[in-house]
């Protein structure tokens, strides 16, 4: 039996089961790639918000990145909420010491509830070295807007904006549109030299709480399944909104998407 293609996700847990490590390892699992994790850090939050967030040593961090690398051939890593400076520091370092296979880093700055989840000082280090070592990276336009210094309010503003991004470290850029305007949801891809733009419907509801990590998670999973970054875009895309048509209304708040919508229906 050929063994499967494995993802390696470096994220925050999210005890709702709508975003983070949980949505990773389900989308890494709806591609049909093997999931591993290692956790930065722990949050008491649901559908509503979020009430605690503990994060992790930065040793310990390496040390599950380093459990998991040492056993297991991965290929493709992502990561999201890393929550300090000093956990960005040590995940950059361990993508460069053990070589991880083709890097998505979504750049997690806040929840969808408004909590604060990476500070300054951790975006500085983002920037500086972990933007660098990434095969792509998928902010929002707000997250956009703080990596490139730019406001965005077209798709021309998107464009210049991923143009600075790439230069930070010539990674590959994906703006993803959600927080736009408009029935349309543009997301823009840039590789250096092309710019790819896709557009998918927007679905009017409350429910689409692990948007973007669930997006940068399916990114990875293409990824590492052989897919160009063009085809891993377009599937992403695809992926997210039949998720988000098919997010489940669970909780007071913002319920998750259906990252099994492929196989319910």
């Amino acid at each position: 039996m050929t063994p499967p293609k494995t993802a390696l996700t470096i994220a925050g847990s999210d005890s709702s089961g709508g975003a983070g490590i949980q949505a990773d390892l389900k989308t890494f699992a709806a591609f049909g790639v093997y999931g591993t994790s290692a956790i930065t850090a722990v949050t008491a939050q649901n559908t509503v918000g979020i009430m605690e967030i503990v994060p992790l040593s930065a040793d310990l961090v390496t040390a599950q990145i380093e459990a998991v690398a040492g056993d297991i051939v991965l290929h493709a890593t992502k990561t999201g909420m890393l929550a300090t400076a000093a956990i960005v520091e040590a995940v950059a370092a361990a993508i460069k010491e053990l070589d991880l296979p083709l890097v998505v880093v979504d750049p997690v700055m806040v929840s969808k509830s408004g909590a604060r989840l990476l500070d300054d000082d951790g975006i500085q280090m983002l920037r500086a070295e972990l933007v660098p070592r990434c095969a792509v990276v998928t902010p929002n336009i707000p997250e956009a807007e703080v990596l490139s210094g730019r406001r965005i309010g077209s798709i021309e503003d998107a464009r210049a904006a991923a143009y600075e991004i790439h230069q930070i470290g010539g990674s590959a850029v994906i703006i993803t549109g959600g927080h736009g305007e408009g029935a349309e949801i543009v997301d823009l891809l840039f590789d250096g030299k092309v710019f790819t733009e896709l557009q998918t419907v927007r679905i009017d509801t409350p429910h689409t709480h692990g948007t973007g990590c669930t997006f940068a998670s399916a990114i990875a999973a293409n990824l590492a399944a052989g897919h160009s970054l063009v085809d891993a875009f377009v599937r992403a895309q695809g992926y997210v909104a039949g998720a988000i048509e098919h997010a489940l209304a669970i909780g007071r708040g913002h319920g998750p998407l259906d990252h099994f919508w492929k196989i319910n229906i």
